[in-house]
């Protein structure tokens, strides 16, 4: 096992835990299986990763990502409006139900927020957006991938 540094395509065993600024504990992997990634490949935020870089196994940290840096700020403009009809009727429409739409490329998950007798508007931010995220590490391995 290889004790380097990490940095640009390294492969990464980690233990980490996400909290809130109100400090709501959002995921952990603490009391299971440690994660594994490599820096690049698009598993974990960018900003996060590049927190990362200059640790080594056995160092612990605490990492706090600005919005910027992780799921970006709220958009007023990916809150919409969705006519009724295009739900299904038999879906109980209420605020806080998680719903997907089909966008083309993939599925775009959206939060109801509220329910109107002909439209449902819907909260297509990520559930993260806005928030300040702090992530407690534990470095378990760091290997070099070439």
């Amino acid at each position: 096992m290889a004790n380097n540094v990490i940095g640009e395509h390294s492969h990464v065993t980690l233990h980490f835990s996400l909290q809130l600024e109100d400090g709501t504990e959002v995921d952990s992997t603490f009391k299971s299986d440690p994660a594994s990634f490599t820096v690049g490949d698009g598993s974990l935020l960018p900003g996060f990763e590049r927190a990362l870089f200059g640790l080594e196994a056995g160092d612990e940290a605490e990492i706090e990502i600005p919005p910027e840096a992780g799921f970006g700020q709220r958009n007023p403009s990916n809150i919409q409006k969705v006519r009724r009809d295009h739900f299904a009727p038999d879906i109980k429409l209420e605020p806080g139900l998680v719903v997907s739409f089909d966008n083309g490329g993939g599925e775009l998950p959206g939060v109801v927020q509220e329910v109107g007798d002909d439209e449902v508007t819907v909260d297509f931010n990520h559930p993260l957006a806005g928030q300040t995220l702090n992530f407690h590490v534990k470095i378990i391995e760091v290997a070099s991938v070439n």
